[in-house]
């Protein structure tokens, strides 16, 4: 979006830093000191319900405002926490959004489609297909904005291009001044730009990635992103991710995952989604079991937000409901 090296402003879209709170109770639960294990929290950046895109989005939307932009264009799944919070940020620096969205009218329920109505986004669905298709679809939507007189901005799938990636570069930075002990962050791996920022800023041996299914190629899509912020490539064999949480499918629940969801909520209160988050935890977890995390070591977990979309997913829903006791 923006071309030569000029860096474009960044749009203020949140107060930082993210609270870093303890988990003891959790910690101990998983076979951690009670002081081992952290959660850093990016589910409460303000905007639009919260996570980990608005870091990105800060960037983004920066160079769409330093282009003239009028209208932001992004892809996802009707579920997306991207989208939601695109949406969002639209709204609050006044710029129409068009979302691009995989499937037809009426393929999902998800809290994070409604809040889109809610900030006011236009919906094009784009049908079946993969992230080709959609960004393909999303270049013609772009294309007919400029012929009506607009100026559109394109976000990529996720945030994730080096400059959204810029954000996590930043958490990076707020979390070495929180906890400079820090051993490990654990962070959902989406479409990458998060885990990648993480590691140019702290390195790819203190970065967990726990892959979601979101891209076909984790290791190198992260590794691409991550060798673009830093004068060192960074290999994909250097990077430490997790390819055992997927199960199914990115949109599938497994038992890992809602174990994930009902530990974290009935020891901390704390409420992760089946999609990101609870994979995250789950990976967190089996890390510990196969000795990768330890205990005297100060772990960090990523809360890169998701809560709508808990709420769009039928079988947490119901699996949650199923944990109510009669008093």
């Amino acid at each position: 979006m923006t071309s030569g090296h000029h860096t474009p402003p960044q749009a203020a879209l949140a107060t930082w830093p993210t609270p870093l709170e303890p988990a003891p109770r959790l910690a101990r639960a998983l076979g951690l000191g009670e002081g081992d294990l952290w959660i850093k929290r990016d589910d409460l950046i303000g905007l639009g319900g919260g996570g980990n895109k608005v870091r990105k989005l800060e960037w983004l939307c920066g160079a769409a405002l330093d282009d003239g932009a009028t209208v932001l264009v992004t892809t996802g799944a009707p579920q997306s926490n991207h989208a939601r919070l695109t949406a969002a940020a639209g709204a609050r620096l006044g710029l129409e959004v068009v979302l691009v969205l995989a499937g037809s009218p009426g393929c999902s329920s998800s809290g994070n489609l409604a809040l889109d109505g809610l900030f006011g986004a236009r919906v094009v669905w784009a049908g079946e297909g993969d992230a080709g298709t959609l960004a393909t679809t999303a270049e013609q939507v772009a294309q007919r904005l400029r012929q009506e007189g607009a100026v559109p901005a394109l976000i990529p799938f996720g945030g994730s291009s080096p400059l959204g990636a810029r954000g996590y570069v930043d958490c990076a930075r707020e979390l070495l001044a929180q906890a400079p002990e820090l051993t490990t962050v654990v962070t959902a791996l989406g479409s990458g730009g998060t885990m990648a920022g993480l590691v140019a800023g702290l390195g790819p041996d203190r970065v967990l990635g726990v892959h979601c299914g979101a891209v076909p190629t984790p290791a190198a899509t992260v590794s691409a992103l991550a060798s673009a912020l830093t004068d060192t490539p960074c290999p994909p064999d250097a990077l430490r991710i997790r390819l055992d949480q997927v199960g199914a499918g990115y949109g599938t629940l497994t038992e890992p995952v809602m174990s994930a969801l009902t530990l974290a909520a009935r020891t901390e209160g704390l409420v992760l989604d089946p999609i990101y988050t609870g994979r995250a935890l789950a990976g967190l977890a089996a890390a510990v079991q196969d000795a990768d995390i330890t205990p005297g070591r100060r772990a960090v977990l990523l809360h890169s937000g998701g809560l709508p979309g808990l709420f769009g997913h039928p079988q947490a829903l119901t699996r949650a409901e199923e944990g109510l006791t009669s008093g």
